[in-house]
């Protein structure tokens, strides 16, 4: 008899059962295809990521605000929906830019690691329990090492590889070291338990405190907080472009994800509140302050996107140090807007690279005259990374000030002001670089293949509509917050 309940346990996992399918049917396919029909790997991979999008739309909205499914080990409210989509429509967006890259895109295991890693994404923004949630992060991290270092001729990306495998187990482990002395003086590994026993006073401060920052090790280097920032530019320089822009997006929204349901459930209880919140708001200043600097001498792009990412984790903190349901919201709606305009960029990066073979700033010289299509989009991406109306960067930058407002932490959000400013600098000179400066390949064009046009032009009339139109996105964005108030 297939139950209500057999019924719910299924529309909450249907995206990773999906996404299970479609890494058999890749596999297939990259066996049974002649070389040169292997490009259609990518067009595979996105169409199908694309058909399980609009079924976990169609099929895997949550009937109730939060239920707990298979055992309690995992949550199925609109928080982990929203995060679920999100990571969908990056994985897609990425197996298009990657289509194009030499001894990248007619590859068929790189599309099932990144197939793997999402679902391990998936599932860490539902987990709620701690086995669950590191099983998950492994999941999501192990394919991605392998990513990092994909080019195995290619020093910078073995390297590149190496040090993201060295640092992200390390950090797993000290990390796992909280979670098996928060189960050790609880009894459980259920969050949702755990929080019961932290309200009732059987988990004492001290004890929290310390487990928190174990934990805090493991969830900083999953969203390049400092000072765990430091893999991020050597590892986004040597990664392949494509795996650049995804570790820098959907892995970064995976870690708030967990960061924030954990901090507001295990750690809710109102004695420790206070002390996570300073730890958060000084992170916040931290990584703001120091990633901007550290941009502004940057002469690689990509090096340059991975300090402004770590600025941009800054500023998502401070929604939640914010501590209500509309810093929850900001962050979410900043963490949408964050993932689709810095794909954007990377792929505007990815397009250049392909052609020139060059990530230096210095050579996106007369970009303008040599695609003026890609420099408008680059224009758009950078702008909106700056925070510039009327795009979807405004907004959320907008709605995370006003909830530190809101919250009587004005100087975090003047703090966030001034870093606003301090990041459009380094932007423009980019945009100079593009728009000013001449280059004796001016005349040589760069053509933008059907993938990339295809991917670039649905991330850039995002940007457009989630500034402009912001509404929809923003009341979706408080349904989530919901989930954990």
């Amino acid at each position: 008899m297939f139950s209500s309940i057999d019924s719910n346990m299924v529309r909450a996992i249907l995206p990773e059962i999906g996404l299970v399918v479609l890494g058999l049917v890749v596999l297939v396919y990259d066996l049974a295809a002649r070389q040169e029909a292997k490009r259609g790997l990518g067009w595979l991979t996105a169409g199908g990521i694309a058909v399980i999008f609009i079924l976990t739309l169609l099929f895997s909205r949550p009937i109730e605000q939060s239920m707990s499914l298979w055992g309690g080990m995992l949550r199925h409210d609109w928080l982990s929906f929203s995060f679920t989509l999100l990571f969908l429509f990056g994985a897609a967006a990425t197996s298009l830019f990657a289509m194009e890259i030499k001894d990248l895109g007619q590859r068929g295991e790189f599309y099932l690691l990144l197939l793997v890693s999402t679902m391990g994404m998936m599932l860490m923004a539902s987990s709620a329990n701690l086995v669950m949630l590191f099983l998950a992060v492994e999941t999501t991290s192990i394919p991605l090492y392998i990513l990092a270092g994909f080019y195995k001729l290619d020093n910078k990306s073995t390297e590149s590889g190496f040090k993201y495998f060295l640092f992200g187990a390390m950090t797993s482990a000290v990390m796992l070291y909280g979670f098996s002395l928060i189960f050790g003086f609880t009894g459980t590994t259920d969050i949702y338990e755990i929080t019961k026993l932290v309200n009732t006073g059987q988990f004492s401060l001290p004890l929290a405190i310390g487990t928190l920052i174990l934990v805090m090790v493991g969830f900083g280097f999953k969203v390049s907080v400092v000072p765990f920032h430091f893999w991020a530019p050597d590892v986004y320089e040597g990664a392949p472009t494509p795996v650049a822009g995804f570790l820098s997006t959907a892995s970064k929204a995976a870690g708030f994800a967990v960061l924030m349901r954990v901090l507001l459930t295990v750690y809710a209880d109102p004695e420790i509140i206070p002390y996570w919140v300073i730890v958060v708001a000084a992170l916040s200043v931290f990584s703001m302050t120091l990633g901007n600097a550290l941009a502004i001498p940057q002469k690689n792009i990509k090096r340059l996107l991975a300090y402004s990412s770590i600025a941009h984790a800054g500023y998502a903190l401070i929604g939640i140090a914010s501590l209500s349901a509309l810093g929850i919201a900001s962050v979410v709606l900043y963490l949408v807007v964050y993932v689709i305009t810095n794909l954007t960029a990377f792929g505007v990066v990815a397009a250049f690279w392909r052609v020139s073979g060059s990530d230096e700033i210095a050579d996106y010289a007369a970009l303008s005259r040599r695609s003026p299509t890609l420099a408008i989009i680059f224009l758009v991406a950078l702008l909106s990374l700056a925070g510039m109306p009327p795009l979807g960067g405004f907004v959320a930058k907008f709605f995370v000030f006003a909830a530190a407002v809101n919250a009587g932490l004005i100087w975090l959000a003047i703090i966030g002001v001034l870093n606003a400013i301090v990041g459009l600098y380094y932007y423009l000179v980019v945009l100079k670089v593009v728009y000013l400066f001449r280059s004796e390949e001016e005349d040589q064009p760069i053509p933008l293949t059907r993938p990339y046009v295809l991917a670039l032009a649905v991330l850039t009339i995002s940007i457009i509509l989630l500034g402009t139109l912001f509404g929809p996105w923003a009341e979706w964005s408080s349904r989530a917050a919901a989930a954990l108030f």
